[in-house]
Formats: C-alpha cells, sequence, structure tokens
C-alpha cells in the first residue's frame, strides 16, 4: 500500500468530502445563475448575426413563410396560459351550497361558456372554500361542545 492510499489518509479525505454526506445529497452542483455549455456555444455562434437572422425570418414571414410567421408571433405573442372567466355562480356560504356551484360549473362546459380545464380551476377553487366552511363549522362544534362539557 502505497502513503497515498494509507486508511488514515483516506479517513481524513472522507472527513472532508461532504459531498454526499447526509443533507447534501448530490454535491454543490453548478453555481447560481451559471449556463450550460451548449447555450454558450449557440450564443457564440449568433454573436453579431441575431439581427441578420431575425431580419431573415421577418423577411420569409412577409413572403408568407407560415413557420417564419408563427416562430415570429410565438416570440411577440406567447400563448396565453389563462383567461379570466365570468360565471354566475350561485353564493357558497355552507358546504351545501357547493353542489349548485358545482352543478353551474358543469351547465357551463356543456354549453362551450368554458373549456374542462377552466372548470377544473374553478371546482379547485369551490373545494377549498369548502374545506374553509367545514374547517370553521368543525371549531365551532368543537367550542359549543368544549363550554357544554366545563358546565
Amino acid at each position: 500500500m502505497s502513503e497515498a492510499e494509507t486508511p488514515s489518509n483516506n479517513a481524513e479525505k472522507s472527513a472532508k468530502d461532504t459531498r454526499f454526506q447526509p443533507g447534501n445529497p448530490g454535491g454543490p452542483g453548478r453555481p447560481a445563475g451559471s449556463r450550460n455549455r451548449a447555450t454558450l456555444m449557440l450564443d457564440a455562434l449568433a454573436n453579431g448575426e441575431a439581427h441578420a437572422i431575425l431580419q431573415k425570418q421577418i423577411d420569409l414571414a412577409k413572403e408568407g413563410d407560415q413557420r417564419a410567421a408563427e416562430l415570429i408571433l410565438s416570440r411577440c405573442w406567447p400563448a396565453r396560459k389563462s383567461r379570466p372567466i365570468n360565471l354566475d355562480l350561485p353564493a357558497v356560504n355552507a358546504a351545501a351550497d357547493v353542489v349548485p356551484a358545482l352543478g353551474r360549473i358543469a351547465e357551463a362546459v356543456a354549453a362551450g361558456e368554458i373549456t374542462p380545464e377552466e372548470a377544473q380551476a374553478v371546482a379547485a377553487v369551490l373545494e377549498g372554500k369548502r374545506k374553509a366552511i367545514e374547517t370553521v363549522d368543525v371549531l365551532a362544534r368543537i367550542e359549543a361542545l368544549e363550554k357544554e362539557r366545563n358546565r
């Protein structure tokens, strides 16, 4: 065994090396804000040519190239993630009031007023409200029972 491979040297090395110790499962990782090599190489290739490339895409779009037009428009006006919707829902003041509200949401989907994804998002909000109402109701019942018990 060489001097570099002695058990005491390995123990010292492992004591300093904390990459895979509890609380640090993956090592230090890449520094925040750093960019990967592929992106850096692409940036270097396009350095100084970005304006010419963009102008060429614009020219192609003007000539009727649909793909070029789609590419430019997708950068100018990104796809919308969501939109405001206007539904006339009944008031939800008790857990039982959620049922008619969900019925109205189902009607809106069936009529094409909102998408199923939008309906799911609104239903999730109603579910949150239902849970909050039930929590308040349960707390009130517990407090009433505790008052009754302490008499």
